[in-house]
């Protein structure tokens, strides 16, 4: 059995921290073709607005190179190479090949190929040379990171002198809407999950892990432990998600 130090979370789950990255990736193997379609739904077209206030936040100019890691289907990495155009660079990359192969799909699908890549990499040890991009988002990913400390000090590596991270994710609401926030993640989720992607379990895992994750104070004193300076947070629809960004000085 492996000792306490040893394990992690997975939703409420206790397991073994190299088991995690198998669980998580069967969470999104399965929903993968579905993805979007969900979160419209689960968000009631919300995330949409989160994604572009995170954009414009992001404010990446022509010729920057970008990074949008955990960046699944490719709906932020579609924005960012339309905003650093033909002599800029945008990384589409993720851990999880079902949704790479999603994403690579709509991007094709819509003509973004020519100042875009992707590559298929775990956050917590990104095969990148140190100070290779201008920008990275990671929107809704960091959850599903088995060591989130390590992850944000491979962003930091990464990223170049002057750059910034921003991290999109849901976080801990006002008081005042957390209990229908709960009744709505517990109840309403997973019935979701089960009638529109066949899979009821992996929404019911998607609930526990945002309990599982940071707060907004708790997430920006670990970006400061990483380095990051002007670290701050915006909270968004009264908390449920915060955009947290900060900047390799």
């Amino acid at each position: 059995m492996p000792s306490e130090d040893n394990k992690t979370h997975f939703g409420y789950q206790t397991v073994a921290s190299a088991e995690k990255a198998n669980l998580v990736k069967g969470v999104f193997d399965s929903v993968a073709t579905r993805y979007d379609l969900m979160n419209d739904l689960m968000s009631g077209g919300l995330h949409r607005l989160w994604k572009h206030f995170t954009v414009g936040e992001a404010a990446v100019r022509p010729g920057q190179t970008v990074l949008d890691l955990a960046g699944g289907t490719g709906d932020l990495a579609a924005k960012f190479a339309r905003d650093v155009g033909a002599d800029g660079q945008v990384v589409l990359a993720d851990i999880n090949d079902a949704m790479l192969r999603e994403g690579r799909r709509r991007l094709v699908d819509r003509g973004l190929v020519r100042n875009l890549s992707i590559a298929q990499v775990d956050a917590e040890n990104l095969p990148f040379a140190d100070h290779s991009f201008d920008c990275i988002a990671i929107a809704f990913g960091l959850r599903n990171v088995t060591d989130k400390d390590a992850a944000l000090r491979s962003m930091y590596r990464v990223l170049k002198p002057g750059g910034k991270l921003l991290i999109l994710e849901f976080s801990k609401p006002a008081k005042a809407i957390q209990p229908a926030y709960d009744l709505y993640s517990f109840r309403v989720l997973p019935v979701l999950g089960r009638f529109v992607a066949s899979d009821e379990d992996s929404y019911q895992y998607l609930a526990e892990s945002i309990r599982m994750h940071p707060d907004q104070d708790t997430l920006m004193a670990m970006m400061q432990d990483a380095g990051f300076e002007r670290c701050r947070y915006h909270n968004l629809t009264a908390g449920i998600v915060a955009l947290h960004v900060g900047y390799r000085i």
